[in-house]
């Protein structure tokens, strides 16, 4: 019997890897064909594997999250999110709970719910869901002018722990008899504290032990960061903090530093955060029934048309009232507001909580998941494009060598590119004088890359690789690469 189950989780995984080709070739974001494939395994469709435990979609759900916000983390910019601290808070703060409150207030109305229940509802869809940015974003491969790409991810990476509390405490409110507002408020305010000190604390912590371990196997170090990960999430949790806020946090800090094996740990956390994207959305797709979407469409579709056109778009403005940012950047940000497994696996608290009308919210709420990733998702590259708010792509290079900082060596591996009117244009490597701590190993121009050597003569628009120390570094680039 276990080799059947290994087999139809081998071949799920096949096919979501297979259909992701659809969404690089027709723009379909990934995460819908990964639910629409859960589904289409599950007991309504073809593949009739039954799965109705709400708690283990509940308990993927949350690895899956933990792991993904650190990968997504880990390779956020500090100094790219600096600039939009101040936005990103607002809208992860502010705009969540104005989220949740317009859209409470129409599930109260179009779902015939108490109050309380429609708050509970709106609660559950406030937050973006960092999944679905992160891949809509960096799968399609979308440029953004300004602000706006840092923006979206720090939103959207660090608003699940609003969403959360409130999912929660009003959870407690409908379940327990005589709840404290007070006590409500206090609990966020800890749950903060802590998520934010623990999850600054540990990110400093793991580059410490990578660092400092000095592993004889390079393959322990993915080893060593998965179970810190896994332990901030724990600890921050049982000390009665935010612990998806942590494990972000601990990934934006250890993703500022440089570290040992860091472009193979950048890499095996991503995998490991696709391999959790599907198996999130392939358990959550497998977790409902198709069938029972089809009496509440039209009631989701209002309900998603409240989400996607009032209530996101008022929480947007209202949070970046006095931001910098014109009037087009805000009506995208208000469109990038995609909701994905985030509300889903909120969506399995009130079902395990025996909150009342459970199971309706559960199916209306993925019916609003299914039309955000399939109307938002699909046409983000063309609102960009309509709102005059897209960039001109500037592909990264590749390098066909790699380097692995090591304890004791203080050299990094950058890159210099030189402009039409720098100094060094026209002139051999010899000839500038260069300092011994700075040594060109690579020179890429336009699509070739030349081995370069004393004699090699630079021209203008030429990129070098080099490997040196940071005084030298800024030694050359202000001699030859001048402002």
């Amino acid at each position: 019997m276990n080799e059947y189950v290994l087999i139809a989780a081998a071949l799920l995984l096949l096919f979501s890897v297979l259909i992701s080709k659809i969404s690089d070739r027709f723009g379909v974001p990934t995460l819908l064909l990964f639910l629409i494939l859960g589904m289409l395994a599950g007991s309504d469709g073809p593949g009739g594997i039954y799965f109705d435990n709400p708690a283990q979609a509940q308990f993927i759900g949350v690895i899956a999250l933990v792991l993904i916000l650190f990968s997504g983390g880990l390779d956020t910019e500090w100094r790219h999110i600096q600039p939009v601290l101040k936005e990103g808070l607002l809208l992860s703060t502010l705009g969540v709970l104005i989220t949740a409150g317009v859209a409470g207030l129409c599930a109260h109305l179009l779902l015939d719910l108490s109050l309380t229940e429609g708050l509970l509802f709106g609660a559950i869809v406030s937050s973006t869901d960092a999944a679905a940015v992160f891949s809509v974003l960096r799968s399609r491969g979308i440029h953004l002018q300004g602000k706006l790409k840092p923006l979206l991810e720090l939103e959207s990476g660090s608003n699940d722990p609003m969403a959360v509390f409130l999912t929660l405490g009003l959870i407690q409110w409908l379940t327990q008899p005589n709840p404290s507002v007070g006590q409500m408020v206090g609990l966020f305010i800890q749950q903060m504290l802590i998520g934010a000190v623990l999850g600054l604390g540990m990110g400093r912590v793991m580059l410490f032990l990578i660092n400092r371990l000095k592993l004889g196997y390079e393959g322990l170090y993915p080893v060593l960061t998965l179970s810190l990960v896994f332990l901030t999430y724990g600890v921050t949790a049982v000390l009665g903090g935010s612990g998806f806020l942590a494990v972000y946090l601990a990934g934006i800090v250890l993703g500022h530093y440089d570290f040992i094996h860091k472009r193979s740990l950048l890499r095996f956390h991503d995998g490991l955060a696709w391999l959790m994207q599907i198996a999130m959305f392939l358990t959550l797709g497998l977790l409902v029934f198709p069938s029972r979407l089809l009496p509440i469409v039209g009631v989701g579709l209002l309900c998603a048309a409240a989400l996607i056109l009032l209530a996101r778009p008022l929480s947007v403005f209202v949070s970046l009232l006095f931001s910098s940012l014109n009037l087009r950047e805000k009506t995208f940000v208000s469109w990038v507001g995609l909701r994905g497994a985030v509300p889903i696996v909120l969506a399995t608290f009130p079902l395990l909580a025996g909150v009342s009308h459970a199971d309706l919210m559960f199916n209306v709420i993925f019916f609003v998941v299914l039309t955000s990733v399939l109307l938002q998702g699909t046409t983000i590259p063309l609102m960009a494009h309509w709102l005059k708010v897209d960039a001109p792509e500037t592909p990264r290079r590749v390098y066909p060598i790699e380097y692995t900082p090591v304890g004791g060596f203080k050299s990094e591996l950058k890159e210099l590119t030189l402009s039409l009117e720098s100094p060094a244009v026209g002139k051999a490597i010899v000839e500038l004088g260069l300092p011994d701590e700075f040594l060109i190993i690579l020179i890429a121009r336009e699509k070739d890359f030349i081995l370069p050597s004393g004699g090699t003569v630079l021209q203008g628009g030429d990129t070098l690789l080099v490997l040196a120390d940071k005084a030298s570094f800024e030694a050359v680039q202000a001699k030859i690469c001048p402002r």
